[in-house]
């Protein structure tokens, strides 16, 4: 194996690490509300979501080139840019995970190719308008227009199910969720598995194995979707909390506002092939759920401390990204060839696990998930006796 065949495979790896945190990161955007409400038990629910996850990947490919070649220059672009662009992504999605935060896996990853690509090549390689259309303008419209389709659809369903027994209505808009769910699931795959299927086709074109017209190979796909699935399947729990339980009380009329206003709009995106925040829609109906569950005339907290601190973390997501990635490429290119980046992956690995240690010895899990929101990530334990 030569060292450029050898810096491909390291590139590749990356991908799929990256594609794998993807997975469990956003896990919650389509079951935090579902396992909030008890419409699915944890496991069952993150089993489905990697199972919709799987299928949605292979359903469209117009995000996959949308990141392949329309966010950078792919003719300037090396194997050593695309990986440190991976490296600025992935980092920012372990960090967030960490800490609970339902950050954008596709800003970290755009905000890492673009910094890595900006320091490497120079501004002519990033396609600023592009990134302002498909990315920036969307970032900011998506979330908003998500809170008024929840708010109206939550509103709607509290109003016309007025006068049902409560204990009819929450059963059947648990059953309802069970759909609802599954079509956030599958949007999910069809949007964010192709991101990593973007970055992997790019890489391949840098290094000259496939040309820049040739579209994106099956085993990329099939290879995206198995991992995203898997990552999906792990639980990231402690996203899944923040969003489920931490930014407002859901029942199940509005975990099905939330779900139907977040699948309608990722799937709109997909379409028209926009690398959508799944994280962002999510956040918005989840918000927008509690507002017309007040309006509706029912008692409702959505707590803005805790959004705003979203929102804080969505508005730095790219630049923080773009950093990592623009330092990782310094790094890998100042040690030279396959060994810089075997150097910054193993940073990597060292920094996640670091945080994963981290993570254990103050653990979220299925177990603990739906516990009280006290106002901190981590579940108070119950003294014993």
């Amino acid at each position: 194996m030569d060292a450029n065949t050898a810096l491909l495979a390291v590139v590749v790896v990356t991908a799929l690490a990256f594609d794998f945190t993807n997975g469990f990161h956003d896990t919650a955007n389509a079951m935090a509300t579902s396992i909030a409400t008890g419409a699915l038990p944890p496991r069952a629910a993150v089993a489905l979501s990697a199972v919709l996850n799987f299928a949605g990947a292979f359903l469209s490919l117009k995000v996959a080139a949308t990141i392949a070649t329309g966010i950078v220059d792919s003719g300037a672009i090396t194997l050593t840019v695309v990986f440190a662009g991976l490296v600025g992504g992935l980092a920012w999605n372990l960090v967030t995970w960490y800490f609970g935060i339902p950050s954008s896996s596709s800003h970290a990853l755009i905000g890492g190719v673009a910094g890595a690509t900006l320091i490497a090549v120079g501004a002519s390689a990033v396609k600023g308008a592009a990134i302002v259309s498909k990315v920036l303008i969307p970032a900011v419209l998506a979330p908003v227009f998500a809170a008024l389709v929840a708010t109206a659809g939550a509103f709607l369903v509290h109003r016309i199910t007025r006068g049902t027994p409560g204990a009819v209505r929450e059963r059947g808009f648990r059953v309802g969720q069970l759909c609802s769910a599954s079509l956030v699931s599958l949007a999910h795959g069809t949007n964010d598995a192709q991101k990593t299927m973007g970055v992997i086709t790019l890489a391949l074109v840098a290094d000259h194995a496939i040309a820049p017209d040739a579209g994106t190979p099956f085993w990329v796909i099939l290879a995206c979707a198995v991992t995203i699935a898997l990552g999906t399947y792990t639980g990231g729990w402690r996203v899944i909390r923040t969003l489920g339980k931490g930014l407002t009380e859901i029942g199940p009329p509005q975990g099905f506002a939330a779900e139907g206003s977040s699948a309608a709009i990722i799937f709109a995106a997909t379409h028209f092939g926009l690398p959508l925040s799944t994280t962002h829609v999510t956040g918005g109906s989840v918000v927008g759920a509690g507002l017309g569950r007040r309006l509706a005339g029912e008692r409702s907290e959505v707590r803005w401390g805790l959004a705003g601190r979203m929102v804080v973390a969505w508005l730095v997501t790219l630049p923080a990204a773009a950093l990592v990635g623009a330092a990782a490429w310094k790094g890998a290119d100042a040690i030279g060839g396959t060994g810089g980046a075997a150097v910054v992956f193993a940073v990597m690995l060292l920094l996640a696990g670091g945080l994963y240690l981290a993570a254990r010895r103050e653990p979220v899990t299925h177990a603990n998930v739906n516990a009280e929101w006290t106002g901190r990530l981590v579940p108070v334990k119950e003294p014993v006796g």
